[in-house]
């Protein structure tokens, strides 16, 4: 089978490109982690799957070993501050806690570990460096007890945004302070008062700006330049701009990455997502609590509800999203079992190398379970199935993209099982077996009797061919 050439909708060109890496032996690729200074909502849920299932498919396309995934943890921030004081914490106590949280949750929606996941507090030491390019090379100044980047010094800034100078300055909710020099110039080094974080520096006792840190973290783990940076469309201005700035200038290219990929927003049931609202979710409150429509949701349900819809898209997270994911991802799970082993689907995977189209990739995953009967059609005649072969190879496919979506969870065995209390378990175990007894007797009337109090307590039963039954809690 071929593999499908790659192409990526660009941020930077506005068009959709064929991918080619600066290494094939090394595809880089970073992507805008969180602030650790409270769970991660619904919201920022979004760019870690979209960027997990396309660091999945570089994997596959150029090799497990030839790629190299960033997304950093940033746990310096005035927000980190603001909540530990708050709460009456350490700051290392409050990001270390809430750092926690975050892998776990992060884990339950599927996602793969990144090959790197610096830490800001990590990379002072960088920071301070390209800093003092910066102010070298003429595109910072110090003043004050703070270090700017010079705005107007950069004629390409604004590249990425597209934007006017009075949409910027709008965008960017720019401080005024009187040792600015423009208006635009943003902060690379701040003085920091003695109860906040604050490292030694050139110009003072301090603490970095937001977005010198991404800067600094993704050239000492990907270099100067490399292939692909993500995040949310949120990023897009100033965060993204302002790093491409700080990175082109301190090292004189032309281009910080050379592919910039953004997912859309996220809104829940039809409105912009708010605690105004109380609309506001968070991953861990979907994962663990009856919040979102009155029951905790399996991590591959969140997942597929995303992979619904094309990541440059807007999605309306909704209740009706979750039932309909989950459905969709039972059926799945039965028909994928017929098959022990996963092979390739070419369909499946040209739909996400066509700019990670998860949509298309999943109407070619629907596809696949109705093969068999599609195919049953014209051999045998409507109604009827298949040879077993037929269905095996479809199934076999089938579980090839589920492991490609990070949905082999759902292959499990105890997957998505409610818990059932002992004392009931064996009361459905004895009235199972006494059901076994009345078929084995031919009194029907009896076993059909027993199936319908065990429907009544929501127990669905499977007749297996060597004389055995089944169970499991309907959904």
């Amino acid at each position: 089978m071929s593999t499908p050439a790659l192409k990526i909708y660009n941020t930077l060109t506005r068009t959709k490109e064929a991918f080619e890496p600066i290494d094939r032996n090394n595809v880089r690729m970073y992507v805008c982690g969180p602030t650790v200074y409270d769970y991660a909502h619904i919201g920022n849920a979004r760019p870690l799957i979209v960027f997990d299932v396309l660091y999945r498919l570089l994997r596959h396309l150029y090799g497990e070993s030839h790629v190299k995934y960033v997304r950093n943890i940033t746990d310096v921030d005035d927000k980190i501050n603001a909540r530990a004081a708050q709460r009456g914490i350490t700051i290392r106590e409050l990001t270390e806690e809430t750092n926690k949280v975050f892998q776990e949750d992060v884990r339950a929606l599927g996602c793969l570990e990144p090959d790197v996941q610096p830490r800001a507090t990590e990379h002072i030491t960088q920071m301070i460096a390209i800093i003092e390019r910066l102010i070298a090379s003429g595109h910072a100044y110090a003043a004050d007890g703070h270090v700017l980047f010079d705005v107007p010094s950069m004629p390409a800034y604004g590249r990425l945004s597209r934007r006017s100078l009075d949409e910027m300055l709008a965008g960017a909710r720019v401080d005024v302070a009187p040792y600015k020099r423009g208006d635009m110039d943003f902060v690379l080094w701040k003085p920091s008062k003695e109860d906040e974080p604050g490292w030694e520096s050139p110009w003072g006792r301090g603490r970095p700006g937001w977005h010198i840190e991404c800067s600094a973290m993704s050239w000492k783990h990907l270099g100067e330049t490399f292939d692909i940076h993500g995040g949310g469309i949120d990023l897009v201005f100033p965060h993204h701009e302002n790093e491409i700035a700080q990175s082109c200038c301190a090292f004189g290219r032309d281009v910080m990455a050379n592919y910039w990929m953004h997912n859309g927003f996220l809104q829940v049931e039809g409105e912009k997502m708010s605690k105004s609202l109380g609309n506001f979710v968070t991953i861990h409150e979907l994962l663990h609590t009856e919040k979102f429509g009155g029951r905790k949701w399996p991590g591959e349900v969140l997942r597929l509800a995303m992979l619904r819809t094309h990541y440059r898209q807007p999605i309306d997270w909704t209740v009706k999203a979750l039932e309909e994911a989950e459905k969709t991802l039972m059926r799945w799970r039965a028909y994928a079992l017929r098959a022990a082993e996963a092979v390739p689907h070419a369909a499946f995977l040209e739909a996400l190398a066509d700019d990670v189209n998860t949509p298309d990739a999943v109407a070619q995953m629907h596809s696949l379970t109705h093969v068999g009967v599609i195919a049953g059609y014209s051999q045998l005649g409507e109604g009827r199935l298949a040879p077993p072969s037929e269905i095996a190879a479809s199934a076999a496919k089938l579980r090839f993209c589920i492991g490609l979506l990070g949905l082999e969870r759902i292959l499990d065995t105890e997957w998505n099982k409610p818990p059932v209390d002992p004392d009931l378990e064996r009361q459905i175990e004895t009235l199972i077996a006494d059901r076994l007894a009345a078929r084995a007797a031919k009194n029907w009337a009896e076993s059909d009797r027993i199936r319908d109090e065990l429907a009544a307590m929501g127990i669905a039963l499977k007749d297996n061919k060597d004389g055995t039954t089944s169970w499991e809690v309907k959904q």
